[in-house]
């Protein structure tokens, strides 16, 4: 008799997967319209972005990555986009000191591309040149907000 070498997942061991990745929201602007492609312009790119989390059930996490990018020339708005990729994310099994870092670092670090891509083919079919983000680096942001919020805390301390 064969035996059956398939594991069941421990419930206290962590597991890590993803349940789906979506666009939650796209929006994309050209304020000057057809003038905007008259002009040489010095384009300025000025960027935002942000992630946020939601608890769906036990385990099961939303995740958002929200980028706002404007592209402007002197006072003059070219173009505006603004993407918001999403994923669905089954985290479990974890200490409680490591969910933040997975949810702040390692989703959005896995969105990132997928937002990347999308920004990308909406500016170039908006006829405008291409738009390709730099590598974002989440752990460093993370460890970046947790020392300032850190120090935030010890100022209002004293």
């Amino acid at each position: 008799m064969a035996k059956d070498t398939k594991q069941k997942p421990d419930a206290g061991q962590p597991q890590f997967s993803i349940q789906r990745i979506y666009l939650k929201d796209l929006s994309f602007e050209t304020p000057q319209g057809p003038s905007a492609f008259k002009k040489k312009w010095q384009p300025k790119v000025s960027q935002d972005l942000n992630t946020k989390t939601n608890p769906v059930e036990d385990g099961l996490f939303e995740v958002a990555l929200r980028v706002t990018i404007t592209v402007a020339d002197g006072e003059d708005t070219i173009y505006i986009v603004e993407a918001e990729q999403a994923g669905l994310f089954n985290v479990s099994g974890f200490a409680e000191e490591q969910l933040p870092q997975i949810l702040n670092t390692t989703c959005p670090g896995i969105l990132f591309p997928y937002l990347r891509e999308t920004l990308d083919n909406v500016v170039t079919k908006g006829s405008f040149p291409a738009l390709l983000l730099p590598p974002i680096n989440f752990d460093a942001l993370f460890a970046n907000a947790l020392q300032q919020s850190a120090e935030e805390k010890e100022s209002t301390q004293h």
